[in-house]
């Protein structure tokens, strides 16, 4: 990833894996399943990215993505406290304790179901960014990329989070993790992304790359987004 940064021109990289400290039976089992543990081996990571700050001329920022529930956010806060990371993003990426791009757990429920699960998402979005425990809140409508949860937002919503956002601290990320597959958007989708403009609101970039192959090919569109937007993204001081 590093190297794959420095190629594509970049002079600073945030490194933040998936945590999650809940101690919910279903959660405990999702960070089983998919080695999110990130929260027993952040010193060892710590300690490769200074080795690595040596061999590579880009600053290298020793971040976190945090899965966000109003019911885990002492533990939150104690972590991130304990932790020190350079910066925080936070992220809602469950309902009823499974995951949003879930689709067929969603696709079982009525319509009137899957839009009070849509309410409940925005409910959690807007704790996130009340609870002042993270400098960046990711990839704000997720839900978007899950069919069965596609429709149901409202420019209701989207103002209770413009609204939220003004008042904090909390930098909303464009989210560029899904613009070159079949969903083809950024998250915010271009409605959401309008009512935030009306707004003071700042802006944060975010590939969301998983693999290099995604961090060189989604960089240059990232830069023209922002550039065709007319936005500055914000700058974190550390």
């Amino acid at each position: 990833m590093l190297k794959a940064a420095s190629e594509a021109g970049l002079s600073g990289i945030g490194i933040s894996d998936h945590c999650n400290v809940s101690e919910r039976d279903a959660m405990v089992e999702t960070r089983s399943n998919l080695g999110f543990n990130l929260d027993i081996t952040y010193d060892r990571r710590r300690s490769a990215i200074e080795r690595f700050r040596e061999q590579f001329d880009i600053e290298i920022y020793d971040a976190v993505e945090m899965d966000y529930d109003p019911r885990d956010e002492d533990a939150i806060g104690e972590f991130l406290d304990e932790a020190g990371f350079q910066y925080a993003i936070g992220s809602v990426h469950h309902l009823e304790d499974v995951h949003v791009h879930y689709e067929p757990y969603f696709a079982d429920k009525s319509e009137p179901e899957r839009a009070a699960l849509v309410d409940t998402y925005f409910e959690k979005l807007v704790a996130l960014i009340d609870s002042e425990l993270f400098d960046i809140v990711a990839h704000i409508d997720l839900f978007e990329r899950n069919s069965a949860l596609r429709g149901f937002a409202t420019e209701t919503h989207y103002r209770q989070v413009a609204e939220a956002l003004e008042r904090s601290k909390t930098s909303a990320e464009l989210n560029a993790g899904r613009v070159f597959d079949d969903f083809g958007h950024y998250h915010p989708t271009p409605p959401f992304l309008q009512v935030l403009r009306e707004y003071n609101v700042s802006f944060t970039v975010g590939t969301d790359s998983h693999a290099p192959g995604e961090l060189t090919k989604r960089v240059p569109h990232v830069a023209d987004f922002f550039g065709e937007l007319g936005i500055e993204p914000a700058r974190l001081s550390v």
